[in-house]
């Protein structure tokens, strides 16, 4: 049987091979989602009456309700656009279907996602003419737990804590029902397991960002020993860009730019070189890079910072030559790649301070990201 457990808020499923009636003894605090696996001691006893042995029982930090297979409604909460528009377009509802599984996917319940500039332009309708049928649930970020896979679904189970973008292709008929609901269908391809050292905020926070920064670099020939530049280096890719040119790649040496107030994030996470764009044009340096990373739109500026037979990365904007733009193609083999930087802290993920945003709250989470002055990335979590 299976016995549910509730514990300062934080239920818990725990398969019991026996019929016990069970006790709590202790648990860990609500909060706890970082330091080693705590452990519960579960004092269990028959029908009868009769006292057994307590039993341990390793619970990850990061679990939350874990719903199985049998119990999955069949309605969700969702948000949902039916129009393209602003961010006034999106209306909550509770009565969506839950999506279908096809064989080759997972249905996720979801317990965090994350925003990005592409959901934004995507509601705008930029991408219309690739898009999917309107009504859309957005959403490219997820983290959350395997609660049934399909036929085909070969490495992942009931129970697996995951993360990934649940598109594979980000502007190529992305999905019509997206990670801003309770439950979505993905395919196995595109998840990893989650770095066993993030709670599920901190991991949705990486996937589309973090593929974008890794394939950026390998597209640009990145390799030990060179120099990059990023532009908007305390971004949700530029952030990451940083982080994988430095402690994977081996850059030798890195510069970022930011406004004034987040330079010492840019030294934190590696940069070598700090520019503050508000008081010095990079452009303008003397110093020159094997590969400048533009994430802000600034290709023209970005080509005259690049040494001869460089690399431009450019993800925005108007490409100008030796510019190159490309769309990220999601993988969950390159984020399992990644989960031992994640997961030795070498490389971390990068959340706004002003979030998490509750689900409640995605209007305003989606207003503030559409400013431009967000640090890391937006992040929704809880989802209920």
């Amino acid at each position: 049987m299976e016995a549910l457990l509730t514990f300062q808020a934080h239920p818990f499923i725990f398969p019991i091979t026996t019929k016990p009636s069970l006790t709590p003894i202790s648990s860990f605090p609500s909060n706890s989602t970082h330091q080693g696996t705590p452990t519960i001691a579960i004092a269990s006893s028959t029908r009868g009456g009769g006292r057994r042995r307590s039993e341990l029982l390793k619970v990850s930090p990061t679990s939350e309700t874990i719903v199985t297979s049998s119990s999955i409604p069949s309605k969700m909460k969702a948000w949902v656009y039916e129009e393209y528009g602003d961010s006034q377009v999106l209306k909550f509802e509770d009565e969506i279907e839950v999506p279908e599984v096809k064989d080759d996917q997972v249905l996720i319940k979801v317990f965090a996602a994350a925003l990005n500039p592409v959901d934004f332009k995507r509601r705008q309708g930029k991408f219309k003419a690739t898009d999917s049928p309107l009504p859309t649930v957005p959403g490219y970020d997820v983290a959350g737990v395997v609660v049934k896979v399909g036929s085909q679904v070969k490495s992942l189970k009931e129970g697996d804590e995951v993360y990934g973008d649940v598109n594979e292709k980000a502007l190529e008929n992305p999905k019509q029902f997206g990670s801003l609901a309770e439950y979505t269908a993905v395919e196995e391809k595109l998840l990893a397991v989650k770095p066993k050292n993030l709670n599920f905020a901190e991991a949705a926070a990486l996937p589309l960002a973090i593929e974008t920064a890794n394939e950026g670099l390998e597209k640009a020939g990145f390799s030990a020993g060179k120099s990059i530049l990023v532009l908007g280096g305390a971004g949700g890719v530029g952030s990451l860009v940083i982080q994988l040119a430095k402690q994977v790649f081996g850059a030798s040496r890195v510069a970022a730019t930011s406004s004034t107030g987040k330079l010492e994030l840019l030294k934190s996470l590696g940069a070598d070189l700090a520019i503050d764009y508000t008081k010095e044009n990079f452009e303008d340096l003397p110093e020159k890079f094997d590969v400048v990373y533009d994430t802000v739109g600034q290709c023209d500026k970005a080509v005259k910072a690049v040494k001869e037979g460089g690399s431009v990365v450019v993800l925005t904007g108007a490409v100008t030559p030796p510019g190159f733009r490309f769309v990220v193609t999601s993988d969950g083999a390159a984020l399992a790649k990644l989960n031992p930087f994640l997961e030795s802290g070498k490389v971390r993920p990068i959340l706004d301070p002003k979030g998490p945003f509750p689900f409640s709250q995605l209007v305003q989470a989606f207003s503030y990201l559409e400013t431009g002055r967000a640090v890391g990335k937006v992040v929704i979590y809880p989802i209920p």
